[in-house]
């Protein structure tokens, strides 16, 4: 997530400086888009990525009916940790799904 300031030029700019100062593999696959996912659920998964699973598992097959909602959309991951200097059993990941109301 940006600040409202930050442009689609602000961002191509920042790019064009980091790969300028590093050999950055990943760069060119990063992107500037707006995001509107409306209404989520969302949880602090801390742990492995491997371990998600079960965590997802309990949002969607009881969390969201039982508080009468259905997903909408695919879920994401925000990664608030870095793999290369975080222990797997301390990543901290967002998880967040975008949900409606279930019409009754």
């Amino acid at each position: 997530m940006q600040p409202d300031w930050i442009t689609a030029d602000i961002f191509e700019i920042a790019r064009k400086d980091a790969g300028a100062k590093k050999e950055l593999l990943a760069l060119s696959k990063l992107r500037f888009e707006t995001y509107d996912e409306g209404l989520c659920v969302q949880f602090l998964h801390i742990g492995s990525y491997d371990d998600e699973g079960p965590m997802i598992a309990r949002m969607h097959n009881e969390w969201m009916p039982e508080n009468g909602y259905h997903e909408n959309g695919r879920h994401h991951e925000i990664y608030l940790s870095d793999p290369r200097k975080v222990a797997p059993e301390k990543l901290r990941t967002i998880i967040r799904q975008p949900i409606d109301k279930v019409d009754r």
